[in-house]
């Protein structure tokens, strides 16, 4: 169900894309568009029919956002993600720690341990 739902609403959002620009700028709101006199094809009929179109396509599309909302807020009612991967995490015992290196391990050498043993003749 909620698959349908939300692929009809990618369809109602492409399709308000669509007909919000095919739509005919009457305001020239970015200075673009709608010069020239009026013609067969831009008549006040057929900017009436684009205007119904848009308002019907919007409706449609908040419904369908509403209904997603629904759907999404009953599959997550008084769950949490953790309830919903099956359980509590599994407690780690002792022996699964990593081991942590010898504390002499992380020392800088000493002097002593750097200056180089030069053999003596016996």
């Amino acid at each position: 169900m909620e698959n349908v739902v939300l692929i009809v609403h990618l369809i109602l959002a492409l399709g308000l894309i669509a007909v919000v620009l095919l739509q005919r700028s009457e305001g020239g709101g970015l200075g673009m568009g709608g010069g020239g006199g009026g013609g067969a094809v831009s008549g006040r009929s057929a900017a009436t029919a684009m205007g119904k179109l848009t308002w019907v396509l919007a409706a449609a599309f908040i419904v369908t956002s509403i209904t997603l909302t629904i759907i999404a807020a009953e599959k997550s009612a008084g769950s949490s993600v953790i309830d919903r991967l099956g359980g509590t995490p599994p407690a780690l015992n002792q022996g699964d720690a990593p081991a942590l290196p010898d504390a002499d391990a992380l020392l800088p050498p000493t002097p002593a341990e750097n200056t180089p043993q030069v053999p003596t003749a016996d």
